[in-house]
């Protein structure tokens, strides 16, 4: 476990405390990489969190999400004492059954799924997870195989990469 003090600050609109690069290089070390995000589980004020510490403008930071923030009774602006250690463990997101037996169906948009980037695969089956009714999930994976597809769907927005450059679509 690493322990730092530090103040919570802003960027754009996310709260955040800077990790120190002592801590970062260890927990690279542990982890056998050079770079690259780091799952952590730890104290914020002593109240538990689980989450990734990840490098945006050249600085690693440990992004206070509103529970966290809420939990630990801290904004912006407070010195926080930070207790942090890498999670080891594999984070991996349920496939819904229906989900998962809409894409045995149709070999074309597994392999479509399957071939997308990791955290894109996480963001589809966190949103079907969430989804509470049946009719509503049904609907969302029609959606979701006709986009694998690569057919236009009414409704859907997408945030897609085309020559390292983003793009998003829009709602139609």
């Amino acid at each position: 476990m690493y322990t730092f003090s530090a103040v919570v600050d802003k960027v754009d609109i996310n709260p955040y405390v800077k990790v120190p690069d002592t801590i970062i290089q260890k927990m690279h070390k542990e982890m056998n990489k050079e770079a690259g995000p780091i799952p952590v589980t730890g104290k914020l004020q002593s109240k538990a969190f689980a989450t990734t510490v990840v490098k945006f403008r050249g600085m690693w930071r440990l992004y206070l999400n509103t529970p966290m923030r809420q939990s630990a009774n801290v904004d912006v602006g407070d010195k926080v004492n930070v207790e942090v250690k890498l999670d080891k463990k594999i984070r991996e997101v349920p496939s819904p059954k229906k989900f998962t037996w809409a894409l045995a169906k149709n070999k074309k948009a597994k392999d479509a799924f399957e071939k997308l980037i990791p955290s894109r695969q996480k963001e589809i089956l966190r949103y079907l997870g969430n989804l509470k009714q049946e009719e509503t999930l049904e609907r969302n994976i029609y959606k979701v195989i006709q986009f694998l597809l690569g057919k236009k769907v009414d409704g859907l927005i997408v945030a897609t990469y085309s020559s390292g450059r983003r793009v998003k679509s829009r709602k139609k």
